[in-house]
């Protein structure tokens, strides 16, 4: 906002002092001689000269009804207008001593455009209306002549210039030749050439050069970012502060493009068991890569040619023991083919023991409430992979026999009856990959993105055996994953560190000698040391060939908290010269707000891809690929703001819906779920006004192309946007009815990520202050029904509170009872129901014990057998399982999901809240498949609905009865945390009367 108030003033001041960046159009700097703005107004005159714009309108004749300012109207029709150009009329009118008009235009029958019964305020000078527009120019090229300079001795110029990227509808370009005069404000009216294109003959004299800026005659301005344009004589092009000069006329026929990419490069083949992963560089082209065509040769089944849209292919289903070769060639728009590229040959091993791959459930995500677990803290199934890690004694865990990987899949498969009783369809868990960290049981420190961690699975309870036990209950797996970084100690199989290691009687309890065959799993104790977190692989105490990390193994000055000497090179960080630029960014991020916020490292343990790279990307994809193959059903994507749109936008979401779809078909991919964590800690729309750390920007397509380097694409990408501002991003009514009725979305800008609401998040320590942020919200998301809707989580509490939630029980049934009826899909992070751990910090690190923090393990809180035969419905339950599912938040959240899932409305429903009074009260419908529903809801307190369909209304809450026959409901206050669900045709109460959801 600072910077906002700053341009205003300087718009305020002289011509000459206007200097601004092209990135923030403003007045372009002008010569001590150029016309001030007074000036310009004196030499117009009390005169106006009016265009209109006649191509979308078809009239026989055009007339110009109108009244000076203070002055009297003309009498009906008006001035007839005269032929300007193609598809513009004109008419000069003499003001007097007004300084403006008023304005309609008509046919002279009686069909009239008055600005939707506004008029047009129009000034003096030239003036354009075009389809409800008015700017100031001359759109037929007034003062050159249409056909070029006049022949003479002078030299000429024609310059076109682009607006694609501007968005404007008229263009002038003010000028002087190289030791001339600028012309008049605004300048010389450009005309239209082509699409997106603006043209102008210029008669430069004896001058060979001109100095130019352009601006949409309305005050918006392209200066060159305030240096203005230098424009030679010849033909120039001027697209997006680019000058072209000798250039070819951008409107001519497009000479059809012939010329295959480049070859790729770079190509290699992995085996892993009986699939094959091929990646490649990717290949350049004068017009863009579209795709790439992967041949196979070798088996039984012969040459095997498959189309890809990204730089990494994964070969599943391969035989045994079999070698193949593979060629990749790239294809452009056009349809050229390149060459194909040098061979890259693998040979298959055995098929893996373990089971299949799965297939995801596939059905839409809205339907699905979701309940949030750490995995490593949730529910212990087999104590023989527990692991307390190096922190285990110092974080005080070992005193609470708590180590911090505990919990497992095989916990979390013997409760997933548990989760089904609450009435949950959909499980998300933190990231399974094996982590590499001092206390990296929530599963954010990646090392082996190909590898589940080891500390998760056990026998008969693999990540796959997870999944599959999952969807034999109808219920989903959404995997947490991590794009943006991996561990401190970098990512195998892309690139590891190698670290100053000190074995002296200082540190040897850290650094492990090297176990030749040896690797770190986190799990397999290393039998030297009887050390489960082996790291000899990484450290050296000689300095190592090609070493980049400066004073390699000299003391820092610094001690450890133990007292310990500290060396150079003994922990990785940006700056250190550990990591490669190529792979992993090497800075700090300064502004969180920033670009840097996008190309930096978030902490010394988590160690920031360069995920522009196209070998980072490759190994990424690779990754993920695996975890699709097995079935699970969508990603939560961590920290997805620190990674630019336009790369989730051209490689990681393009690559997971190719995937999806390749392995599971059509139906899969629409419905396989992406719900990034865009982390926007503020109450306002729009994070501090940077629509790029907005979490509703991600929900969008980009909408102007980029230059092919990815890097350079998020520069400029960045520039555009902020530059655009808040006013001026996408907006949708998808999740909004159209009065009562329910319309079909139109989700063809959306980018293929939804996110979570951290906007209701951040409010929710009152539930009516989230539903009226979230509704603020709603219309700059593409599709704000698929919001992720949460109060707390493993992070925060709302308000960026460092502790669980602890508002108490009542608002805690408040919040549901909103979650669960407005959009959105609603989250629950473990424990929530029974307020576990209310009020206590969720994390601190290492440095208190686990048992004492909002990550606290919850296993005790399930002890016992409990089977649910159908979601919200529980046949037995024994042991400390029982007590905890007669608590009252699991009674009122077991009826909000029976109540849910009974009434499509309330999943994928669309809302209004046009016509109704109350606070908490709203309407919604959702059309489709045969289904049309429709409800009211009020949320504690009471509502009125007008305008309705008439019918009879059920409430699913009380089973209350009401037949509308004059538009209008009155539903009475229910009471804190209660709610009233009226259903058109709706069969009547839903559950049984429960502590807050009672008549």
């Amino acid at each position: 906002m600072r910077r906002m108030r700053h341009l205003r003033k300087r718009l305020r001041r002289p011509l000459a002092a206007a200097v601004a960046a092209a990135a923030v159009l403003t007045v372009p700097p002008t010569a001590p001689d150029t016309p001030s703005a007074a000036t310009a107004a004196a030499e117009a005159g009390n005169t106006a000269t009016v265009f209109y714009y006649t191509g979308t309108k078809g009239w026989d004749r055009y007339h110009l009804h109108y009244a000076p300012d203070g002055g009297s109207w003309t009498e009906i029709p008006g001035a007839a207008m005269e032929n300007a150009c193609t598809d513009w009329v004109k008419k000069t009118v003499t003001l007097g001593s007004a300084a403006g008009l008023r304005a309609t235009f008509n046919n002279g029958a009686g069909t009239w455009d008055n600005n939707g019964g506004a008029n047009y305020a129009l000034g003096t000078g030239e003036i354009t209306v075009k389809d409800g527009v008015v700017a100031h120019s001359d759109p037929c090229g007034a003062g050159t002549d249409p056909g070029g300079p006049a022949p003479g001795d002078g030299h000429r110029a024609t310059v076109y210039y682009s607006t694609r990227s501007l968005g404007w509808t008229t263009a002038n370009i003010h000028y002087r030749p190289a030791g001339g005069s600028w012309t008049a404000l605004p300048g010389v009216g450009m005309r239209a050439a082509c699409a997106g294109w603006w043209r102008t003959d210029l008669d430069l004299g004896a001058a060979t050069s001109s100095q130019a800026a352009f601006n949409n005659g309305n005050g918006v301005w392209d200066n060159d970012r305030g240096a203005d344009y230098t424009l030679p004589a010849g033909v120039t092009t001027v697209a997006d502060n680019t000058v072209t000069a000798n250039a070819q006329d951008p409107c001519a026929e497009e000479v059809p493009d012939t010329q295959a990419p480049t070859v790729p490069a770079g190509v290699g083949a992995k085996a892993d068991g009986v699939s094959v992963v091929l990646t490649w560089e990717p290949s350049t082209d004068a017009t863009g890569v579209a795709g790439y065509q992967v041949t196979r040769t070798g088996g039984t089944r012969g040459e095997v040619v498959s189309d890809v849209g990204s730089t990494v292919f994964s070969d599943t289903g391969l035989e045994e023991g079999t070698t193949y070769t593979y060629t990749v060639r790239a294809v452009d728009a056009a349809g050229n083919v390149s060459g194909a590229s040098a061979a890259a040959i693998a040979t298959t091993g055995t098929k893996p023991t373990s089971p299949a791959a799965g297939k995801p459930l596939a059905t839409d995500p809205r339907k699905d409430p979701i309940y949030f677990v750490l995995t490593a803290r949730f529910n212990d199934g087999d104590a023989s992979d527990n692991r307390g890690g190096s922190q285990h004694e110092k974080s005080g865990n070992a005193a609470n026999d708590d180590p911090m990987f505990r919990g497992d899949f095989k916990g979390l498969v013997d409760k997933l009856d548990y989760i089904k009783g609450l009435g949950f369809s959909a499980v998300w868990i933190t990231p399974v990959v094996l982590n590499r960290s001092d206390y990296d049981y929530h599963g954010y420190h990646g090392y082996d993105f190909y590898r589940v961690d080891p500390r998760l699975e056990s026998a008969g309870a693999s990540y796959q055996d997870l999944i599959d036990a999952a969807h034999a209950k109808g219920m989903k797996i959404y995997q947490d994953v991590v794009y943006n970084h991996s561990s401190r100690w970098g990512a195998k199989g892309l690139f590891t560190p190698t670290v100053y290691g000190v074995r002296d009687s200082q540190w040897s309890w850290y650094y492990d000698e090297r176990q030749a065959g040896f690797e770190y799993d986190g799990l397999t104790v290393e039998p030297k040391s009887g050390k489960s977190y082996y790291n000899g692989d990484l450290w050296s105490t000689a300095e190592p060939s090609g070493n980049t990390c400066v004073d390699w193994g000299r003391p820092t000055g610094a001690r450890s908290p133990e007292g310990y000497t500290i060396y150079n090179c003994q922990w990785p960080g940006p700056t250190s010269g550990m990591f490669p630029k190529a792979l992993y960014h090497n800075c700090w991020i300064g502004n969180w707000e920033g670009e840097d916020s996008r190309s930096c490292w978030l902490h010394e343990d988590l160690a920031d891809f360069d995920t522009e790279n196209p070998q980072v990307q490759n190994y990424l994809v690779g990754a993920y690929d695996k975890y699709i193959d097995m079935g699970v059903d969508g990603f939560r994507v961590d920290t997805a703001v620190h990674i630019p749109r336009t790369t989730w936008n051209r490689r990681f979401l393009p690559a997971i819906q190719e995937r999806v779809a390749r392995q599971h078909g059509a139906e899969a991919a629409r419905n396989f779920f992406v719900f990034g964590e865009v982390a926007a800690f503020v109450n306002d729309k729009w994070n501090r006004g940077s629509v790029n750390h907005s979490a509703q920007f991600y929900t969008w397509k980009e909408r102007k192309e980029y230059s092919a380097d990815d890097e350079k694409a998020a520069l400029e990408m960045y520039a555009y946007e902020q530059q655009q501002g808040t006013g001026n991003q996408p907006t949708s009514t998808n999740a909004f009815l159209d009065g009562n009725g329910y319309h079909v979305p139109d989700h063809s800008r959306f980018s293929g990520m939804n996110v979570i609401d951290m906007r209701m998040h951040m409010n929710f320590g009152d539930a009516s202050n989230a539903f009226h942020n979230g509704k603020d919200s709603d219309d700059s998301y593409n599709d704000a029904t698929y919001n992720v809707v949460y109060v707390d989580s493993h992070d925060y509490g709302p308000n960026k509170s460092s502790e669980r939630y602890a508002g108490g029980t009542d608002a805690w049934a408040e919040n549901m009872s909103l979650m669960w009826t407005f959009r959105g899909i609603p989250t629950l992070y473990y424990g929530s129901e029974i307020e576990f751990q209310k009020g206590k910090k969720i994390d601190c690190g290492p440095t208190c014990p686990l048992a004492t923090t909002g990550r606290a393990y919850y296993g005790g809180h399930l002890a016992g057998d409990v089977t649910a035969s159908d979601f919200s419905t529980v046949d037995s339950a024994t042991g400390a399982v029982a007590t905890t599912l007669a608590q009252p938040l699991v009674k009122h959240v077991q009826r909000l999901n029976r109540i849910r899932r009974a009434v499509p409305a309330l999943q994928m429903g669309q809302y209004s809240t046009d016509g109704i009074t109350g606070d908490m009260a709203f309407k919604r419908r959702y059309t489709g498949g045969g289904t049309d529903s429709f409800a009211l809801v009020t949320v504690s307190g009471g509502a009125t609905y007008s305008g309705i369909p008439n019918g009879t209304y059920r409430d699913a809450v009380t089973g209350d009865t009401r037949t509308v026959t004059d538009g209008r409901l009155t539903v009475a206050a229910p009471g804190k945390g209660n709610l009233r669900v009226y259903v058109l045709g709706g069969t009547g109460k839903i559950g049984t009367d429960g502590p807050y959801l009672k008549p």
